[in-house]
Formats: C-alpha cells, sequence, structure tokens
C-alpha cells in the first residue's frame, strides 16, 4: 500500500510517501508545499490544493493520513492552519483517498514511542526507520512520520481483523 502522510500548514505543507508491507516501510518520495506570504489568502490556498493535487497525481497513493490541527494563542493563525488544512483534506478527498486523522500526541508515540517527542527526535526515528531517506525539511519529516503512523494503525486493524476471523471459525 502507498501512503500520503501530510503535515497542514498554510506556509509550508510537508508532504510524506512510503510504502507499506505489512510492517515493513519504504520511503518513496517526501517534499514541501510553501506559499508565497505576500500572497492573498485565496491565491496560496488555491496554489497549496493545485500543488497537492500534482504530488497526488504524480505518486498515486492508496490512501492518505493528515495531522489534526493544534489551536495556539493567535486566533487569525489557528484559522489560516485551519483552512490551509482544509484544502488539504479536500486535495485527498477529491483524489478519492481514504483519509486517516492523527493527533501530533499519537503520530509522536508512534514514530518515537513519547507523545512529548521534539521535532529533532520525530527526524531522528523517521531516519532509522526509513534508511536512506533524504528529508526535504522538518515539516517533510512530520509528514512521513504521520504516514508511519497511519501504516501501523492499518496493520493493526488488518492484524486485529483477522484474528477475530480466525476466533469465529
Amino acid at each position: 500500500m502507498i501512503i500520503l502522510g501530510l503535515d497542514p500548514g498554510l506556509g509550508t505543507t510537508g508532504w510524506g510517501v512510503i510504502a507499506a508491507e505489512g510492517n515493513r516501510l519504504r520511503h518513496v518520495a517526501n517534499g514541501q508545499i510553501r506559499t508565497e506570504t505576500t500572497m492573498p489568502l485565496p491565491r496560496r490556498l488555491h496554489n497549496l490544493y493545485a500543488a497537492l493535487g500534482e504530488v497526488i497525481r504524480a505518486e498515486r497513493p492508496d490512501g492518505a493520513a493528515a495531522e489534526q490541527v493544534l489551536g495556539n494563542s493567535n486566533a487569525q493563525s489557528t484559522l489560516k492552519l485551519g483552512q490551509a488544512r482544509g484544502v488539504v483534506l479536500l486535495a485527498a478527498a477529491n483524489a478519492g483517498l481514504v483519509i486517516g486523522e492523527y493527533h501530533p500526541s499519537v503520530v509522536k508515540k508512534a514514530v518515537v514511542g513519547t507523545g512529548g517527542a521534539e521535532k529533532v527526535q520525530i527526524q531522528a526515528m523517521v531516519g532509522h526507520l526509513l534508511p536512506g531517506v533524504k528529508l526535504a525539511g522538518p515539516d517533510a519529516a512530520d509528514a512521513l512520520a504521520v504516514a508511519i503512523t497511519h501504516a501501523h494503525h492499518l496493520a493493526s486493524a488488518q492484524a486485529m481483523g483477522r484474528r477475530q476471523l480466525e476466533a469465529r471459525a
């Protein structure tokens, strides 16, 4: 299964693609989509949507996962982040992808082992879990961490489903 991980942001949206076969993970691609701060908000959102559409067409993922938004003390920043996240979800849904959503602490715990992990720890573990990966930046590392989390959750759900079928047999 090819999984697209997404770390939404208006200034920079990270994306990462992995291939998952059971518990085996392989890096496919990663990058960051940046929008110009001098552009009007609608144009920035459109550019984000278009660029992510290109990534989806190029990488052809089977599914996607996005990090949930945490609010901050600046209401305007939180609103803009939410709008960017909405565009990211729309682009993935428009491509027909089923999208998993994960709280940042769930991603950190799945990848590092603790929900309070720092960005540098996430980057190190992504490098360990995906040997040879060349990270396009911290947002791309976060997106790969989201994809890894989704792969683990899917593998667990599949294993649980098999066990339930075996118990019924």
